[in-house]
């Protein structure tokens, strides 16, 4: 056994060596393209996870983007809404039935009495010396058919040409 011995452990050592020298390449581009692999999962996980992440924050961008345009509408609709009233109130005033928030307790000038009982009046009517119920402005004599009353203020609650409300003082 002495030499064949040999000579097979010597085959046998060249062959192990060389199928070694074949495999130890594969198995270590294999453990690259799986080391390669793994990484590649990875960042596909955080790239998954930071999208997510982004949609997520973008949602909440949205949300907060549409209540703020919720509360300008509100608040746009709140502005039209005191734009009208204060429209609404000029009209009083331009028409003369808002002359008692023009006009102070302390304060005379003509034709204060009347104004004064618009506030005191139920009914509407406006009375300078109580004989008027219906709406209808009194002062002297009553009118109620459109005809200036003696006071010069119409018969259906209107002040004359003459008594507008451009006549009275303002309060600023």
């Amino acid at each position: 056994m002495s030499a064949i011995a040999i000579i097979i452990i010597v085959v046998a050592a060249i062959i192990v060596i060389a199928l070694l020298a074949w495999a130890l390449p594969r198995m270590r581009a294999r453990a690259r393209e799986r080391a390669a692999e793994r990484e590649l999962q990875q960042r596909r996980q955080e790239a998954v996870a930071q999208n997510r992440q982004q949609a997520q924050l973008s949602q909440q961008e949205a949300e907060t983007a549409e209540r703020r345009a919720r509360i300008a509408e509100q608040e746009a609709a709140q502005a039209r809404a005191q734009a009208r009233a204060a429209e609404e109130r000029a009209e009083l005033h331009d028409r003369g039935l808002a002359d008692h928030e023009l006009v102070g307790e302390d304060e005379e000038f003509p034709g204060r009495e009347r104004i004064i009982s618009r506030e005191t009046a139920g009914d509407g009517a406006v009375a300078g010396d109580g004989t008027a119920g219906n709406g209808a402005v009194a002062g002297d004599r009553t009118a109620g058919d459109g005809a200036l009353a003696g006071d010069g203020t119409a018969g259906d609650g209107r002040a004359s040409a003459a008594e507008t409300p451009q006549e009275y003082p303002t309060r600023r």
